[in-house]
């Protein structure tokens, strides 16, 4: 092959994943300047904070100003949260399937429709201080947030490309998380003023939802995903078809499972503030809210950071780092409790006073800080990885999880409490679970596991910079080339993607401990000379060409082995082979070239002759980079031609 063939064939470029132009933002509050997104921000804001400020108003309400013989206060809030989510149980599988069948934008302004006039009805019923009209609407604002619950996550992978589909999921946690605490907030004052209080929670239940119909007018169309579908109005055989169909993908129920793990353990601590603020802090009533600020506070800042440790990508490599401060924070939350001397209820600057609450305060947001980073990517995963057509759906079996796991929480930290636990021994026993529970999930999606560890290396053992990942297909098959330098290339190449990837790897690496134990936690490929052993030889691309025909990323390092002088050795021809066998499956997939640069001299590498010799010849946290060229036709691959690309990449 002559070396302008060479040239040609090297700058030879395919599309990549168009990301609708909408990639370019700063970072994720740039968001709130684009319709594709402000509005529905705004839209589901105003419907949380309606919510909340309906339901606390409610609950103080029967609770202190009302006396009900058939509802005693202390089961006031017990019955309207119970009510609340009820629809969750009974409506979230024909919810989703609307939400899969109507334009979203659609689904979107009759559900706001349906809050105004609930919101009418809930004022009348404040005016007239009648319980059994807000309960009523008490059952109905929950089937509003059940129909609003699957578009809601369903619209933005619509209108996100993936490098914003985590800050979109972060933005829309922290405002719901705000919303929260400034309904509850504003219901508590309003609902409290002599006189007037009724009257001023009704008008504000109504310009609430007003508020958020008008904002919804401003939403761009999202067409359906799929408008064929034959909806089916039985709750129960829906509800079980609905976690059959989030089954068929394991990754993706699982971390439904993982989700609703979440909301177990963020329930039993926000069910249980105000008696952990009475009879454990000694504080009043306003120790108690404070206790609901810090803990949003934490949230909003955790689903905040995502975008920012992930560089604008889907990583659930965050997920475990968010498990493991979830229990670190609630085992220490339970010592920090401990000992507090029983002194008559103080007030809030009586609290603050004292040394010992603020490290309670600072169990309470780094344990919600935590619970932000765990949750915001599982949500953009599911996102990302469940069918379209279908996503509806899967997120509507995850809202019945959620209120199914969030019963249980009630029932199981209730049957604590009534065997003679204290409320800082619950916190210790769900902290301690979570560590089980997550050391579980964790094993059985291992892609979690391995992205922790790849996020630990590119973040805190190296400075790992990245260019040209946008190269990286979203969707579909495609097969990643690149130089071998050291002993984790296959671990950085991880971090770069958004996407699992499966590597053809020497089967000699294998032997290596703890990181021969991590690539078949990965499933890599292991490969051997095919002199040496044909066997292996012939099943590795046997398995190349499964991973291809399903869609997933495939990556080689063609030198056929780990350099022993720093530089690019010849490419060998296996990438045809592969090549070849995708064409006779009918596939085109796109060769994308990559090059590791600055790893040559790192403590992985074999600069010493063997690797990791002298653990700190250069320092700590090295700067290495990842530089990802322009896609290539398969038809235009050559080995020279890839080395060619691959040294171009590593000369920039």
């Amino acid at each position: 092959m002559s070396q302008e063939q060479i040239r040609r064939a090297a700058t030879t470029e395919v599309p990549t994943a168009a990301d609708g132009g909408h990639g370019d933002h700063p970072n994720q509050f740039a968001l709130l300047r684009q319709r594709r997104f402000a509005p529905f921000f705004w839209t589901q804001f105003a419907g949380a904070a309606n919510d909340n400020l309906f339901k606390f108003a409610f609950t103080v309400m029967v609770t202190y100003q009302l006396s009900v013989s058939w509802m005693p206060p202390s089961m006031a809030g017990l019955v309207i949260g119970a009510l609340f989510i009820l629809p969750f149980l009974l409506f979230s599988a024909t919810s989703g399937q609307l939400t899969d069948k109507i334009d979203k934008t659609r689904m979107i302004r009759f559900v706001k429709n349906l809050e105004i006039a609930i919101m009418l009805v809930a004022a009348w019923g404040f005016v007239a201080s009648s319980p059994v009209v807000l309960l009523a609407c008490t059952f109905l604002m929950g089937l509003h947030s059940t129909l609003f619950g699957p578009v809601k996550f369903a619209y933005l992978p619509q209108v996100l490309s993936e490098r914003e589909l985590t800050g979109g999921n972060g933005m829309v946690e922290m405002g719901t998380f705000v919303a929260i605490l400034l309904g509850q907030v504003a219901g508590g004052l309003l609902v409290a003023v002599p006189g007037v209080g009724h009257a001023w929670v009704a008008a504000c239940c109504v310009l609430l939802a007003l508020a958020g119909r008008l904002v919804a007018q401003f939403i761009p169309s999202a067409p359906a995903t799929d408008p064929g579908l034959v909806i089916h109005w039985n709750p129960v055989t829906e509800t079980w078809r609905n976690l059959k169909l989030a089954h068929g993908n394991v990754v993706v129920f699982r971390s439904l499972l993982g989700i609703s793990w979440m909301w177990f353990f963020g329930a039993v601590f926000l069910s249980q503030f105000p008696s952990f603020a009475k009879e454990v802090l000694h504080g009043d009533e306003h120790v108690a809210s404070l206790l609901l600020v810090v803990f949003s506070v934490g949230i909003g800042i955790g689903s905040l950071l995502c975008e920012v440790l992930s560089r604008r990508h889907v990583e659930v490599g965050l997920v475990p780092l968010g498990a493991i401060g979830m229990s670190v924070f609630a085992v220490d939350l339970y010592f920090a409790s401990r000992g507090l001397p029983a002194v008559p209820a103080m007030g809030l600057s009586a609290f603050l006073a004292q040394p010992a609450h603020w490290r309670v305060m600072a169990d309470l947001l780094l344990l919600s800080l935590f619970a932000g980073l765990y949750s915001v990517p599982m949500y953009a995963l599911i996102q990302m990885r469940s069918q379209p057509t279908h996503r509806a759906r899967i997120i509507a079996a995850n809202n019945i999880l959620n209120a199914l796991f969030m019963i249980a929480s009630s029932v199981i930290a209730g049957a604590l409490l009534s065997a003679g636990w204290s409320v800082p021994q619950v916190f210790l026993f769900t902290g301690i679970a979570n560590a089980l529970v997550a050391g579980y999930i964790f094993l059985i999606v291992p892609e979690y596991l391995l992205r922790f560890v790849a996020w630990v290396l590119s973040r805190l053992v190296y400075r790992f910079r990245v260019t040209g990942d946008a190269h990286i297909p979203a969707q579909g098959a495609a097969v990643l080339v690149c130089n071998h330098v050291s002993f984790v290339d296959a671990v950085l190449l991880m971090a770069a993607s958004p996407r699992p990837i499966r590597f053809v790897m020497d089967h000699r690496i294998f032997r290596v401990p703890v990181l021969g134990w991590l690539f078949r936690l990965a499933k890599a490929i292991p490969i051997a000379p095919q002199k040496e052993d044909p066997a292996v030889y012939e099943a590795a691309f046997e398995r190349a060409a499964q991973v291809l025909k399903e869609g997933d990323l495939l990556a080689i390092f063609p030198e056929g082995g780990i350099t022993r002088d720093g530089r690019l050795q010849p490419f060998k021809g296996g990438i045809m082979k592969i090549l070849e066998r995708a064409a006779d499956d009918g596939l085109r997939p796109p060769v994308v070239p990559v090059a590791l640069t600055n790893l040559w001299g790192s403590f992985f590498s074999r600069v010493e002759g063997t690797a990791m010799a002298r653990p700190f010849r250069r320092g700590f946290f090295n700067r290495v980079g990842l530089h990802v060229g322009a896609p290539m036709q398969p038809e235009a691959v050559q080995p020279e031609a890839l080395q060619a690309r691959v040294a171009q990449l590593l000369a920039r």
